[in-house]
């Protein structure tokens, strides 16, 4: 996989959001045939929520140099060679014109081409800028309209959280004062806007699963078998008093990694390092984000799977509603598969079984973790959904993970049929 790097290459912070394969090319060909593939074009383009023929015609324009549009095989082809990175120049060039907000100089914009002119809508700032339309990229956009296509997920998204916080302003449910699920940590004034968006999708979300509130939830136990090896029994050790204080057991895994074996691993470190710094600091809440990602650099183990599952079981604690916002730029670097998704959730699930036993509103809390892990991007909808379809012994006893399921189901449910709701205005 192609390293990452900012959007905005500008922009030196490490947790910026917006992130982007760096171009990966290949040179084909000798003399007169010489030619230059862009493997990863797709994937770029992707990123900057833009149409591939864009960029490859963009660098034609700028290069002088004949390309191929549509290619079926994911070829893209820029004729003569050219280096990776005069073309990672000349895409900075494309993402000041064609992408960022004029404004806010956010990527989060999407093109509408419309009478004979192409406007930047800004999702960030709301702010709506016209690109020049002397460029000659702009000609080229005006005559090659993608068709439109579904909705995409933020899209989606955000008319979902528009329409639960309409449904709770209505049910006179204004504010998180009153929510069963709010946090006893005092936000700032900027969070607390985020939280009452929140608190209204979670209230939108229980009001439409009342019905469901007798009903026998069927879940299918996962084919596991009770494993009694040296690694299920260090497992097994979670469920112990003073979890925390003990070394991290990162059991489960269908695959051994490198330096992951019993004993001090890399995975212990990290966990014992981010332990230490909050008794050092007075709480995890004190422990600064870029120091733990940092440590996990060193080690490193920043880009793992089993990194995840350390994380979650130490910068959270019972205040994880309003801990979420705060960790989620770092948790985003981390997140960077199903795979990590799927460990996140783990992660969350032994968190929660290990925490009821003294905090008994942990598995109430559990639709608000999950809508808050959606609405910072860090479990997509198929995670959820293949999540919520059946309880496994991977990560926790098998019946906590059938109580965190039936508690995560109002949610699921929510999800899934706001997804057909979107389809079915779409056609």
């Amino acid at each position: 996989m192609a390293s990452l790097v900012n959007v905005r290459r500008d922009v030196s912070d490490p947790f910026y959001r917006y992130k982007m394969e760096r171009l990966q090319t290949k040179i084909e060909g000798k003399g007169n045939g010489i030619k230059t593939v862009i493997t990863n074009l797709s994937s770029v383009a992707q990123s900057l929520a833009r149409p591939g023929s864009y960029l490859i015609k963009y660098f034609g324009f700028e290069l002088g140099a004949q390309t191929n549009l549509d290619p079926a095989d994911d070829r893209w082809i820029i004729n003569g060679a050219h280096e990776s990175q005069k073309l990672q120049e000349l895409l900075d060039g494309f993402i000041s014109k064609f992408v960022l907000c004029k404004k806010c100089k956010n990527p989060e914009t999407d093109v509408q081409i419309k009478d004979g002119r192409i406007t930047l809508d800004c999702k960030a700032c709301g702010q709506r800028t016209e690109v020049d339309l002397r460029l000659k990229l702009s000609g080229f956009m005006l005559k090659n309209v993608p068709k439109k296509t579904k909705k995409d997920k933020a899209e989606r998204r955000a008319e979902r959280a528009r329409k639960a916080k309409q449904n709770g302003k209505t049910d006179g449910e204004q504010g998180s004062g009153g929510d069963d699920n709010s946090d006893p940590a005092s936000p700032t004034a900027e969070d607390k806007g985020a939280e009452s968006d929140d608190d209204a999708m979670t209230r939108k979300i229980k009001a439409e699963a009342e019905a469901l509130a007798n009903k026998k939830v069927e879940v299918k136990d996962d084919d596991w078998a009770v494993d009694m090896s040296e690694e299920a029994v260090r497992a097994r050790q979670q469920q112990l008093p003073g979890e925390f204080k003990a070394k991290l057991v990162l059991n489960g895994d269908d695959e051994e990694e490198e330096g992951e074996g019993g004993g001090n691993t890399v995975y212990d470190q990290l966990g014992t390092w981010i332990q230490e710094q909050a008794d050092a600091e007075g709480g995890i809440d004190n422990v600064d984000s870029i120091s733990i990602y940092v440590k996990a650099k060193e080690l490193g183990i920043e880009s793992k799977h089993r990194t995840v599952l350390v994380l979650v079981q130490t910068i959270f604690d019972q205040n994880i509603c309003a801990q979420i916002p705060k960790r989620a730029s770092m948790l985003k670097q981390c997140v960077t598969s199903e795979r990590h998704e799927k460990a996140l959730l783990g992660g969350t699930e032994r968190l929660i079984g290990h925490l009821s036993k003294d905090h008994s509103d942990m598995i109430d809390k559990v639709v608000k973790i999950l809508q808050l892990y959606y609405h910072h991007d860090l479990v997509t909808e198929e995670v959820f959904t293949k999540w919520g379809s059946k309880a496994s012994k991977k990560y926790v006893d098998l019946s906590t993970s059938k109580k965190v399921r039936r508690a995560a189901e109002p949610f699921i449910k929510w999800l899934q049929e706001a997804e057909e709701e979107s389809e079915e205005d779409d056609e």
